[in-house]
């Protein structure tokens, strides 16, 4: 039987004739958000600058924007706990849940990449001595693509921690080749298409908000939040799977550009109702969350600096 202090009454929703709801309809058509990765997506954006703690009523009612039920919440809730991910307090009948020591620093390292401008470091090969296939996947997983046995190449960026793990020997190296050259060496050693074609889709599909944005159209606090959660759900998914190289190795025309200043640019217009949403509706056991804190000002400034580099 469901905890009545642990479910957050819904709010009266706006009617199809509105245009901001029309546009959350669209940027939604086609989604499927599951439960699991969407609660992630709502600890890396609201929750974790904030402290790292929220009742979870604010979580069953912010999934329901998005059509996942209150059941599926909280099984997604009950993995990420028995995954490491949260954990959970009780405080007279309502229930809240932060995030783990373990679970903070993969957020943070997640954080880096959204909102921090884009490296333009060099290369590293690493060696594995003993190539463990437990290793490779690792080493692939940040960004390194196997070469020959025991060899692989990857962008330098902070990919300390798998190269620390897998126990390999590195070596740092620049780039000497031409762009044409470089290019075509990443074509062969990445397969980029699948990425390409996520950050298309991706601009496809939040363009007309940040075009309806600039238009002057105005949307109310609730909607820019669910915006905003929509916006980073699905750039997070590709960012994070993207091995980020050097931008001279990348197709003139890579999509992966756009896509990152289109994030910068509508992240900043639709955070000041987004995080005035998060100050009025949502709580942790100290009391509502605040507007913003100096993780959330560094991050907006972060992407302020990378849309000011897109413009030179």
């Amino acid at each position: 039987m469901t905890d009545q202090a642990d479910t957050k009454p819904r709010r009266r929703r706006a009617t199809s004739g509105d245009p901001a709801h029309a546009l959350l309809a669209d940027a939604l058509r086609g989604l499927t958000p599951r439960a699991g990765s969407f609660i992630v997506t709502i600890y890396g954006d609201v929750v974790e600058p904030r402290g790292g703690r929220l009742w979870i009523g604010n979580i069953i009612e912010t999934c329901a924007s998005v059509g996942i039920s209150e059941t599926l919440v909280r099984t997604a809730v009950s993995r990420l706990v028995a995954a490491g991910q949260l954990a959970g307090d009780r405080e007279g009948r309502r229930s809240y849940y932060r995030l783990t020591d373990e679970a903070k620093r993969q957020f943070l390292a997640a954080a880096r990449v959204l909102f921090e401008p884009p490296d333009e470091d060099g290369w590293r090969f690493v060696w594995l001595p003993d190539p463990a296939e437990e290793s490779l996947a690792a080493l692939e997983r940040a960004g390194f693509a196997r070469l020959a046995p025991g060899w692989l190449v990857g962008p330098t960026r902070e990919r300390a921690g798998a190269i620390a793990d897998a126990q390999g020997v590195v070596f740092e190296a620049a780039a000497g080749a031409d762009a044409s050259a470089l290019r075509a060496f990443a074509r062969q050693t990445w397969d980029l298409a699948p990425h390409a074609a996520a950050y298309a889709e991706f601009v496809t599909r939040f363009a007309p908000v940040a075009a309806a944005l600039a238009s002057g159209l105005r949307v109310a606090p609730a909607q820019a939040l669910l915006l905003r959660l929509l916006l980073v759900h699905q750039f997070r998914h590709e960012a994070l799977r993207d091995p980020r190289l050097p931008a001279d190795a990348l197709p003139e025309d890579w999509p992966g550009r756009d896509a990152r200043l289109l994030f910068a640019r509508l992240y900043a217009d639709l955070s000041p109702g987004a995080d005035r949403h998060v100050a009025e509706a949502f709580v942790s056991a100290d009391g509502p969350l605040p507007e913003s804190t100096p993780t959330t000002a560094r991050r907006l400034d972060g992407l302020a600096r990378t849309a000011g580099r897109a413009r030179r």
